[in-house]
């Protein structure tokens, strides 16, 4: 009796923090035993990689896991954080979305990245058009500048763990995990551009360039937990890091974005929206060794739910890793009918 009214309350103290329940789902929507089962075949498929999934009903708080606990390389889903750091460091006045930054020959990072593709033709940006193109467009240039102006990495995982948000912990630049991840120094300018990118890895010895990757999902730093990454999510929508009219910022963008269209987004039913980020590792000698997506549905009835699936040391295609994102996000929509 006393575990039942213990949950009851915390139920009602995280509704109280965001938006509150829709009537009819102050009760545990998800059974907890059919949908683990329902993630297994999925996890089959994509071993011996593994699939990390967490879900929660944000009406009623109710969470569920698979491999919630286990750590995974984040890739480009990152940039959802950093973004809500900066908007922070923007509503703290430190910021300003129509502040200009210069983009010089240091600032520059790894492909994808459209800024430094276009540098030097052009070298100015606001911190707008960079947030836009880091969370919306996966920009690594712009999201490292934008990590530099907040502080760096240690100052997001420190700006989210004041706020309760564990296990999503943010180490480096792009700058340095996606060279270092194949095996090549940090990036430099004379690398700009896919074409000169590609040429630089292709220097480096096979077998050396595996190892690298191996070594980096076995590397702790830059990783989360699918309840961690859930935490974010929860915390977010609850209105526990930003302000309303911040969350709108990141919520356009995060919603308009054309990235990943195969993944949490191809389960999205008629009516619904999908707000995400996803993340990708760069496929080299046939190996993908981590995709990600992270976003939250709005049901067309209003209710909410926050869904985290990563996938990470697999043989498989991106696409078919891609599949099994979409399954993954198909089995939650159909559990939630």
């Amino acid at each position: 009796m006393f575990k039942r009214a213990a949950a009851l309350l915390l139920t009602l103290a995280l509704a109280s923090c965001g938006e509150p329940p829709m009537l009819g789902q102050t009760d545990p929507l998800f059974d907890r035993a059919k949908l683990t089962a329902d993630f297994q075949p999925i996890a089959n498929r994509v071993a011996p990689g593994n699939l990390g999934v967490a879900v929660e009903d944000l009406g009623t708080g109710q969470i569920i896991s698979f491999n919630g606990e286990k750590r995974f390389p984040m890739q480009g889903v990152f940039k959802a954080p950093l973004g809500a750091a900066v908007m922070a460091e923007i509503e703290a006045k430190r910021l300003k979305l129509d502040d200009t930054v210069l983009i010089e020959d240091v600032d520059l990072s790894p492909p994808p990245s459209a800024i430094a593709d276009a540098w030097p033709g052009r070298n100015t940006y606001t911190i707008q058009e960079l947030l836009e193109r880091a969370v919306g467009q996966g920009d690594n240039t712009a999201a490292d500048v934008l990590m530099k102006r907040v502080g760096g990495p240690g100052a997001v995982t420190a700006w989210l763990q004041g706020r309760k948000v564990m296990h999503l912990d943010v180490d480096r630049y792009e700058r340095q995990i996606q060279p270092d991840s194949l095996g090549l120094a940090s990036f430099r300018a004379g690398w700009k551009g896919e074409a000169a990118y590609r040429a630089a890895l292709n220097a480096v010895p096979a077998a050396d360039r595996r190892r690298a990757t191996l070594a980096y999902l076995a590397d702790p730093r830059d990783t989360a937990t699918p309840l961690g990454a859930l935490r974010f999510l929860e915390a977010l929508n609850q209105a526990e890091l930003l302000e309303p009219e911040s969350r709108r910022v990141l919520g356009r963008i995060t919603g308009q974005t054309t990235l990943a269209p195969n993944r949490l987004r191809a389960a999205l039913p008629d009516g619904a929206r999908l707000a995400h980020v996803p993340g990708t590792a760069r496929t080299d000698l046939d190996f993908t060794p981590a995709v990600n997506d992270i976003g939250v549905y709005t049901l067309k009835d209003g209710r909410k739910f926050a869904v985290v699936a990563f996938v990470s040391g697999s043989a498989l295609s991106v696409a078919d890793q891609e599949k099994a994102i979409a399954d993954v996000g198909r089995v939650v929509i159909k559990a939630a009918k």
